[in-house]
């Protein structure tokens, strides 16, 4: 089985979208039938997209734990420093590999792990 959709949601999907360019996703932003506007990043069947809240919703989600692999760790954490980024673990090399963990703005824990 493969993760091929990852849907957030958030206050700030112009903030968001920000963010995560900094960890290399590089997104568009459309509509799908009479839905709301998001941005959407499509990359080797993998899709991500930053949706705003639901008018149910108060706050985003950020219970959710999420892991990417990047193609270079060191220059990712360089891209995120000084930015909106937390980063909680800087680089560790563990059983599964040179890995890091940063937080976004809404909470989510980011787990970076080297390609």
């Amino acid at each position: 089985m493969k993760i091929n959709l990852l849907v957030i949601r958030t206050l700030n999907p112009e903030n968001l979208k920000t963010q995560y360019e900094k960890i290399g996703f590089e997104f568009d932003y459309h509509q799908h039938g009479n839905g709301p506007f998001h941005y959407a990043s499509e990359k080797n069947g993998f899709v991500f997209e930053i949706y705003p809240l639901t008018k149910s919703m108060k706050e985003a989600d950020n219970s959710i734990r999420l892991g990417f692999e990047v193609d270079d760790l060191e220059l990712t954490i360089k891209n995120v420093k000084n930015t909106d980024w937390k980063t909680l673990s800087e680089i560790n090399i563990t059983e599964w590999g040179k890995t890091a963990v940063i937080q976004d703005s809404d909470g989510r824990r980011i787990e970076l792990k080297n390609k």
